[in-house]
Parts: structure tokens; sequence; C-alpha cells
């Protein structure tokens, strides 16, 4: 079903909104910035460009952990804690996409009810969208456009850990694990390039029965940091433990958040890997634009359906496959420059 001229605001509406914390409009803003639609990301574009000045005075916070540590419940946690010290926080979650459908629950709203009630708070899901790194395609731009609306803390909660998790580290100033305790070897189910991703880490649900297990979970992932470099951020990554249910630890989680936020911004790596991000932001954007463009050829379309059969049919190797559709490529472009 097509949306309705009047259900979209114009530029003008659009940007008055947004800088002046409509929620309405930012959620609108939002909605059109994930849009596939020539037009809207005509807009969204122009719409970018607009609110750039009013963008990067928040503190961005990415939050991961495995299937099961209760991130959600744990955000909501945060960020009453975050609210009740006075700031404005908007929650941009990301629900995983059906391979088959693409289609997904959103249902992080739901479970972050007293959040979501806070009139500081913000919470916006999304669908990955089949994209990488457990974000989805659009979170940087919606990042932007919530510190446009003067939210001065993002929190960006990611599918979990699994994926290429550098996506939402190159996007954040810091980077949160959940993990849980009493699972065995406390290791086992993470890697060591998650933990050198990692700003903090959380052994999360320590109460009851499961507070010894959890202490102990934090000297294991403690003693586990000492063979792992310090960053140039020179942060030296704390392990801590913190309840959801009880709100034992989930202030000094804030707190330590807002310390590295401080070091990080009076050595000046705060700016510096801003820096880096929106070079790697500028790289992503080009290549993104590059794919489109290189399949609105016909002649290239057909191409690769026809090596997609022949790989299929064991006909081509996928190397030699992928080699000849790159030769396509500069065919294509070589006959594109000698029409100029």
């Amino acid at each position: 079903m097509k949306r309705s001229l009047k259900s979209k605001p114009d530029l003008n509406t659009l940007y008055e909104g947004i800088v002046n914390g409509d929620r309405v409009i930012l959620g609108k803003a939002i909605t059109l910035m994930e849009s596939v639609l020539r037009e809207d990301i005509e807009i969204a574009s122009l719409l970018l460009e607009q609110i750039l000045p009013h963008t990067g005075k928040a503190l961005r916070v990415g939050i991961t952990g495995i299937p099961g540590v209760g991130k959600s419940t744990f955000i909501e946690a945060l960020g009453k804690n975050i609210v009740d010290d006075g700031k404005r926080l908007a929650v941009l979650s990301i629900d995983p996409s059906s391979s088959l459908t693409r289609g997904s629950i959103l249902g992080d709203k739901t479970r972050m009810e007293k959040l979501s009630k806070e009139p500081r708070a913000f919470i916006r899901p999304s669908s990955t969208a089949m994209t990488l790194g457990g974000v989805a395609a659009r979170t940087r731009e919606c990042m932007l456009l919530c510190e446009a609306a003067d939210y001065n803390v993002i929190i960006v909660e990611t599918v979990g850990v699994g994926q290429s998790e550098t996506a939402v580290r190159n996007m954040v100033d810091f980077f949160l694990l959940l993990m849980l305790s009493g699972a065995g070897d406390e290791l086992q189910g993470i890697k060591k390039g998650i933990m050198e991703l990692a700003d903090g880490i959380v052994i999360t649900k320590a109460d009851g029965n499961n507070l010894d297990a959890a202490r102990n979970a934090r000297n294991v992932f403690a003693h586990a940091l000492h063979f792992i470099n310090v960053p140039a951020s020179s942060w030296e990554t704390q392990v801590l433990t913190a309840s959801a249910h009880t709100g034992m630890g989930v202030g000094e989680v804030w707190r330590m958040i807002q310390r590295f936020h401080e070091q990080s911004r009076l050595l000046g790596y705060l700016e510096e890997s801003r820096m880096v991000q929106s070079v790697a932001w500028f790289k992503d954007y080009f290549s993104e634009l590059l794919h489109t463009d290189l399949y609105k050829a016909g002649s290239f379309k057909e191409l690769e359906r026809k090596l997609e059969s022949d790989v299929a049919g064991a006909k081509l190797s996928a190397r030699a496959a992928a080699e000849k559709l790159m030769i396509a490529y500069h065919e294509m472009i070589r006959k594109n420059d000698s029409r100029l």
C-alpha cells in the first residue's frame, strides 16, 4: 500500500520538527531514512545535510551480547539511570530479520515498556534487513537524526555476538559487551576479537543464587583481558557485574561509560575516533552507491544470472565466475568512457 502524500512531511517541516525535538516528526524522519523509494532517498539526503551542524554532541554507546544475556532488560535498567541523571536518551534497537521474508518482530519497544514511557527517552526498533554487523542499514543516519533532536546519549543495541561486530564498533564511542555466567568455561562462547573491541564487559543477572557465579566470571574475564593489548584510547577495559532485576551495579556501568567518555575527550581520542569513523562511513556509502549503480545495467544482471547458473551447475568455479563478472564490469566502464 502506498503512503498518501499527506503522510510525508516536507523537508522544512522535517528539519524544524527534528531540531525542536518533535518525537513524532523524528519517527517519520527515521522511516523516511529507512525507505528505499527514490524520492524518499533524495529528501533523506537533503535532510542529513541540513541537520549535520546539529550533530556530533551525543555520547554514542553500542551494546551487544550473547543470546539470552538480557540485552533489552539491561538497556531498560541502564536507560532509567541515564534519564534519571537528567540526560535525553535515544535507543536504536535492532531486531534480526528473516532470511526468507526479510521481516522482523520489532518487539524491543514492548520489552522496554517502562523506559518507553519516559518523556526523556525515545526508542526506535529497526530490522537488520539482512545487513551485516547486527545493525540496520541506516543506523548511522538514524543516530544523527536523534542527535539533531537533542538526545545527548544514543544507545545502539545490536542483534548479538556472532556477526561482524566491527560494524557497530565503528559507529559508537563506547562498546559494551554483555555476558552470562554459569555456562561452564566462561570464554568458550566468545572470541578474542570481540573482547578486543569491547571498552567494557558486564556480567549480567548477577543476583540471587547466580551472584557468586557472576563474580567468578568477572574474575575470569578480567584475567583474560591481561592478554589483550591496551587500545589507542589508553582505556583499560573494565569488567563489572550487574543485575537489571535488582538494579545492583547498573549505576556503576553508567558511571564507567561516563569516565571513558571524559577520558577519551580530554586525551583527544574521541575526536580522532570520530574522524576515522566519518571517513569509514564515506567509503561504505560510496561502495553502496557503486553497487546500486552497477546493477542498473540490464546486460550486467543477465550475465550475473548466467554465471550463477553455471556456478550452481558446477560448470564454473565461483572464483572464475567472479573474474568473468569483473571483466564485464571493466568492459562496461571502457564503453562509457568512450562515449564521453
